[in-house]
């Protein structure tokens, strides 16, 4: 079990590892919500990603009816299918991502091998949160990420 000060010194990294995801959200294009991710392991990020279209594909994430394309990838799935092109394993690794990741996502956590995921912003649906817990992965809600510094 931690200890009061690495409790306090792990939610330190925390926040400032999910403040960055957030200002790697500001890469998006996509106007109805930017989400960031980072996948840190061993105190290095390894991965990064923010939704946004395929590569090659025109920056537009929504249509003429403010509704998502649905070709869209999010910030975790673009993270994670770095790494696999990459020679970096996300096996243990930490997932941080500025909204709480949908079922489809944590899929993609659960099969990757990461072991925890921070967030900082609910999202409407729940289901991907419980299929992460549901598959014991350790789950951080940080709230009130913008107002809060060590």
């Amino acid at each position: 079990m931690e200890d009061v000060a690495a409790s306090k010194k792990r939610e330190a990294l925390d926040r400032r590892y999910i403040r960055m995801a957030g200002i790697w959200a500001e890469n998006s294009y996509c106007k109805r919500r930017k989400v960031g991710a980072l996948i840190v392991k061993d105190k290095m990020i390894i991965s990064d990603g923010y939704n946004g279209t395929p590569s090659g594909f025109e920056n537009v994430c929504e249509d003429e009816n403010n509704v998502t394309k649905p070709y869209v990838l999010h910030a975790e799935a673009n993270a994670i299918t770095k790494i696999a092109r990459s020679n970096n394993s996300s096996d243990g690794a930490t997932l941080y991502v500025t909204a709480s990741p949908c079922i489809e996502c944590a899929k993609l956590i659960i099969q990757a091998g990461i072991k925890r995921v921070v967030y900082s912003e609910k999202y409407r649906l729940e289901d991907g949160i419980d299929l992460l817990r549901r598959a014991g992965i350790e789950i951080i809600y940080l709230e009130n990420i913008e107002n809060k510094t060590e």
